[in-house]
């Protein structure tokens, strides 16, 4: 018997976000086979951060998403921090960059790379 750890819960990607990974992969030259692998890894100022990297192998036990036509990756540790997250890209006067809008953090730092549960 398999039991679905996901719950119909997902990963997210606002326009933005999908706009400026597909200019990422162009300018990288980096073929369809290619995806964006979302991860949370210890450290920051509040205990937690965000790590974003193109990659092409699937490991066991990877959690596969696709909003916006962007194939999202994430190992199921890092889901269960993810779940109903959205990826955004921010080009505005307050900072340039892809940012994180996570339901499940309790706080975050000011400069929104890390975050707490």
């Amino acid at each position: 018997m398999t039991y679905d750890l996901r719950l119909n819960k997902m990963i997210y990607v606002s326009d933005k976000a999908k706009e400026k990974v597909e200019q990422l992969r162009r300018d990288a030259d980096l073929g369809d086979d290619y995806f964006l692998r979302v991860s949370v890894v210890g450290g920051g100022c509040s205990g937690l951060s965000y790590k974003l990297d193109f990659d092409n192998e699937s490991q066991p036990k990877d959690q596969t998403f696709e909003d916006q036509g962007v194939k999202l990756v994430t190992d199921l540790k890092s889901f269960l921090y993810l779940c109903d997250t959205t990826l955004d890209f921010s080009d505005g006067l307050n900072g340039k960059g892809f940012h994180f809008s996570n339901p499940n953090a309790s706080r975050s730092c000011g400069c929104g790379e890390s975050f707490a549960v």
